[in-house]
């Protein structure tokens, strides 16, 4: 022939394509007229049946032809599990074909080289090489012919074209001993398996890995598959042109041509000539420039992700870290980091390590880089030890685990939180953990791990807990959730107070917080109201509680004004409201020896004279109690308040007729409960009786359905069932809400007394007017879990139209009545109108919708401008939003036993040590007596009290320090905050927080008291 061996002639091409094109078009007829003939087959014998046919010879046949296929249909199934990755033997096939694939890749290149370099064919080793290749091609191909289901899907899948176009041509070659390349460039396409064999071999394992292999192979395969295809054609012409319009071009300059192509650089130094060439090009810039645009960027993607996020976290000696994992998002590390630097004034020294599982958006990398001094993303997840050893787990100070409060599925988030504790405490049982949970319920898997230690600080941040805890406590004490947010967290409203204190010196710039440290052991053996009083009179520190050790295991309880008979011991934390941590280390430096004749609190400092003797006791010192100081348990005779009626006590017990008979005391003596109380009995409606006497109780109003997620209202009903009250100091706690949700809450609070169930809705007036809303003395409303969208301006929707709805039903009240709503006779133009507002509590699941209920009056509203100011609803304790329960995560890292004050003043829960014990004694004894005299489980309670006539000197105006050390020493009531009014005009008598007021503050007869009581102690319900 005149052409070379590159160019081959037409008729020389059409030799080797034209078997493959048989084989192929041969077995598409084939597999296409069996399926026509099967379904003739069907149709024939449908009609057959039909007809009622029962030629024996027909049925007999029918049987055997399903016999045969059932044998067929088990064989194929067994070839397709034999040639599964999921069998050895599959795994061998699988690897053994793709390796003989590029051998024969390797040898096209070989022949390429040979031919255009030296112009003679490749070696007969190579050629045996190939063929023997081919015939394991034709033996694999027929494996998978026969365990596939589908035969024409499995006729046109890539890889069976592949094999149509390369095998033939290998054969034909070996007949008429000659050697052309033809199609066998498509063996390159099989190179798309590459990611498939990586995995098998275990060699990718993560997303990045697995990504990058199979755009490696995408891009690849691709590039050597166009470049074979312009090889052929610019080689041999265009068929119909004579003479040939052929060049002779390398495959090397192919390859370039390509990728300047897909890059799209074009030199235009090589170019195609024939049409073949041109019409190819054309359609592969299209495409080649998507693949080329979108390959580019992911692989940088993976590749600096992999090296960004992948490497591993150096311990620097000395310095402090902590990781925190969970729910790591845009929003969550926002608020985190916020926090933490809040808690730590800015004096960032504790690194802080993401374990994320998800890349950082471009929003958080943001933020990541805003703080790049002291945080560090990595990607893993807490569930692999590999990404716990990346990030140094057994040498961080600390875990803090997040949660995701919007969950739609809470106890999956739990469930998830809680096996990321498992998995550290697994691998690193000395590492502190502070885990954050949405359902309390789910805090008993918890303690069943081994190596979880509340005393090493480990700490549950639950949620529903404390958020319901808060407004439970709120009903009780209006104004309690913005004290403590003020004292716990430190984000009070100044400015609030600012406008409303007349003597703006008596406010200052002080930021008051709740602060724990160790008490001087000069307090040993003292009681604690006797180091009370020390501490406000000398150290000018309000000490709220004490952590009491007890036990040979080291266990505690923190113990909020305890009873007189319980001492305080060597080294007992205390727990104090103070500004700075210099002005609480006056009470760990205390000394009675040298510090008893300083005025000047800001004097008191460590002294040298820790062996001294000790001549005289606190006793001996201090002149301050008299006759009305409990000791030994005994109550005083003037032991209840001077406002109220006498309560009559036998050795610090409520007379047995103060108790119902049938009310006794749930589990270890920590709530009331009575006997399960069947729904019927419990459900209200507008027909009954009970409803009519409604009266200063609280209305719980709830949204859900058959399917939204469990809000969890015991852990609203336990505070409000605490032994902290007497039986008679209980209110009806009325729930007002859909009654398919309210059955599945139900069998969680059917134990706890004084409870009932109204089927209705907050949005619906005569619903609210059926349970007497006008006549509650507190309206909590409580938004649903489950939102009605995903924009954060709707989803409390329900909550803030049944907020509206409440309040338009607030009425009018003469002076008189207003009185006696409001315990006092209010200052100012009597004759201006004055309203009873309902108290309402809003929980919001996002906290800048509170200016919807915040609004502005109407210009022909009688409520003045100044009461419905966007600054009132929050200090007036109207308003509640999980944004105050994030801040408790790095207040926690800082000091656990803070976050145990916060529960035991809002959950009325003692320490896990000691809940541990009540149970142990509550086998052995459950009866009443024994319960309450026990001195562990007397517990105080919050209260909002007036000022009584007792407390008050009627010479001059008495001052805050006045007020607390009478109220200390005549009741042994604890007052840490003031409720105070605001300025006229007020109808609504509004009120704002002062957190821990000055001593020398004057008070108003208006003046509400924060207080801790004792249980001993008496109140009444117009408090």
């Amino acid at each position: 022939m005149a052409e070379s061996d590159l160019t081959c002639a037409l008729h020389f091409q059409l030799a080797f394509i034209s078997p493959s094109l048989f084989v192929f078009l041969g077995g598409l007829l084939t597999i296409l007229a069996f399926r026509s003939i099967r379904c003739i087959y069907r149709f024939i014998l449908k009609q057959m049946w039909r007809k009622k046919v029962k030629n024996k010879d027909v049925w007999r046949s029918h049987k055997r032809k399903q016999r045969s296929v059932y044998y067929v249909r088990i064989f194929s199934t067994q070839m397709e599990m034999m040639l599964s990755a999921q069998t050895s033997m599959g795994r061998v096939l699988m690897i053994l074909v793709f390796l003989l694939n590029i051998g024969t890749l390797v040898i096209y290149f070989i022949d390429l080289v040979e031919a255009e370099q030296f112009g003679f064919s490749s070696p007969d080793r190579l050629i045996y090489v190939d063929k023997f290749c081919n015939a394991f091609f034709i033996f694999y191909f027929g494996l998978r012919f026969v365990a596939a289901d589908d035969k024409l899907r499995f006729w046109l899948e890539l890889n069976s074209l592949v094999d149509f176009f390369t095998i033939p041509p290998v054969f034909v070659a070996a007949l008429l001993r000659k050697n052309c390349f033809g199609l066998r460039f498509l063996r390159a396409l099989r190179l798309l398996d590459l990611p498939r064999i990586l995995q098998i071999l275990r060699i990718t394992k993560d997303n990045n890995s697995i990504k990058l292999s199979k755009l490696f192979a995408v891009f690849i395969s691709t590039w050597l598959t166009a470049a074979g295809f312009v090889h052929l054609v610019e080689n041999n012409g265009d068929p119909w042109v004579q003479p040939v319009n052929s060049q002779p071009i390398t495959y090397f300059k192919c390859m370039y041509l390509i990728m300047v192509t897909m890059s799209t650089v074009g030199y235009g130094d090589i170019v195609v000539q024939t049409a073949l060439g041109r019409a190819f090009i054309f359609f592969f810039i299209i495409a080649g420039l998507v693949l080329f645009a979108n390959l580019i960027p992911e692989v940088l993607e993976v590749v600096q992700s992999r090296k960004s996020y992948k490497s591993s976290y150096e311990v620097v000696s000395g310095k402090n870290y902590i990781v925190v994992c969970g729910n790591v998002t845009l929003k969550s590390v926002t608020t985190f980091l916020q926090d933490f630097l809040l808690q730590d004034k800015g004096n960032v020294c504790t690194e802080i390590l993401f374990l994320g599982e998800s890349l950082p958006s471009l929003e958080l990398e943001a933020v990541f880089k805003c703080y790049s001094p002291y945080t560090t993303f990595f990607y893993g997840s807490a569930l692999n030890s590999e990404d716990l050893k990346r990030v140094r787990m057994e040498s961080a100070n600390a875990c803090l685990i997040l949660a995701d409060v919007c969950s739609p599925e809470p106890y999956t988030e739990d469930i998830s939180n809680i096996m990321r504790v498992l998995s550290i405490k697994n691998h690193y049982p000395k590492t502190r953990v502070i885990l954050q949970i949405i359902q309390s319920r789910n805090k008993a898997y918890l303690p069943n791990i081994p190596t979880w230690d509340w005393r090493m600080g480990d700490s549950i941040i639950c949620f529903a807990e404390l958020k319901l805890g808060f407004m439970a406590q709120s009903c009780l004490v209006p104004g309690l959730s913005t004290l403590l947010t003020s004292l716990f967290i430190g984000k009070e409203n100044t400015e609030t107070k600012r406008k409303h204190l007349k003597d703006k010196m008596l406010l200052g710039d002080k930021d008051y917080k709740v602060m724990a440290l160790q008490l001087s052991n000069d307090f040993a053996d003292m009681t604690f109201i006797e180091v009370c009083r020390l501490c406000f009179v000398k150290l000018n520190l309000i000490l709220l509680g004490i952590e009491l050790k007890f036990g040979s295991r080291g266990e505690s309880a923190i113990l909020i004004n305890p009873s007189p008979r319980i001492k305080l011991h060597r080294n007992t934390m205390g727990f104090f409201i103070a500004h700075s941590l210099a002005e609480v280390k006056r009470a760990h430096f205390y000394c009675r020896v040298c510090h008893s004749d300083i005025q000047d609190p800001e004097q008191i400092e460590k002294c040298q004279c820790g062996s001294k003797p000790h001549s005289k006791t606190f006793s001996e010192k201090m002149k301050f109690y008299g006759e009305s100081l409990v000791l030994d348990g005994e109550p005083a005779k003037s032991r209840s308040v001077s406002i109220l009626p006498p309560q009559r006590f036998v050795d610090g017990v409520p007379h047995a007729q103060e108790v119902e008979s049938k009310v006794s005391l749930y589990l270890t003596g920590r709530f009331h409960c009575c006997d399960a109380v069947p729904l019927h009995e419990a459900l209200l409606s507008c027909k009954n009786q009970a409803v009519l006497y409604l009266q200063d109780h609280i209305l719980v109003c709830v949204f859900g359905d058959a399917n939204s997620p469990l809000i969890g209202l015991q852990d609203f009903v336990m505070p409000l069932r605490a032994t902290n009250f007497l039986y008679h100091e209980l209110k009806d706690i009325v729930l007002l809400g859909p009654l398919e949700y309210l059955q599945r809450e139900w069998k969680f609070i059917q134990h706890f007394p004084k409870l009932w169930l109204f089927s209705g809705s907050a949005l619906s007036c005569a619903d609210l007017k059926a349970v007497n809303v006008q006549g509650c003395a507190a309206c909590v409303i409580l938004s649903s879990n489950t939102p009605i969208s995903n924009n954060p301006a709707l989803v409390d929707t329900e909550s803030i139209l049944a907020t509206l709805n409440v309040r338009s039903m607030e009425a009018k009240l003469s002076s008189s009545s207003l009185d006696a709503v409001f315990g006092a006779r209010a200052l100012g133009n009597q004759s201006e109108p004055r309203y009873k507002r309902i108290p309402i509590t809003t929980e919001l699941k996002f906290s800048p919708n509170a200016h919807f209920i915040n609004q502005a009056p109407s210009s022909s509203s009688d409520i003045p401008e100044e009461d419905l100011l966007s600054s009132i609803a929050a200090p007036a304790g109207a308003i509640f939003s999980d944004s105050f329960l994030n801040s408790l995560l790095s207040m926690t890292y800082y000091n656990h036993h803070i976050l145990a004050l916060l529960q035991a003043l809002v959950t009325s829960r003692t320490s896990p040590a000691l809940e541990q014990l009540e149970e142990e004694d509550s086998r052995l004894s459950r009866s009443l007596d024994n319960v309450v005299q026990n001195p562990y489980q007397v517990r105080c309670k919050l209260a909002l009290l007036p000022l009584s006539e007792r407390w008050l000197s009627g010479v001059m105006q008495d001052s805050f320090g006045d007020i607390y050390c009478k109220a200390l020493d005549t009741f042994g009531i604890l007052c840490f905050g003031l409720y105070r009014l605001m300025d006229e005009p007020n109808p609504y008598k509004n009120r704002f927080v002062i957190a821990r007021p000055a001593n020398d503050l004057k008070m108003l007869p208006t003046d509400l008291l924060f207080s801790i009581v004792p249980f001993n102690v008496a109140t009444t319900e117009d408090l």
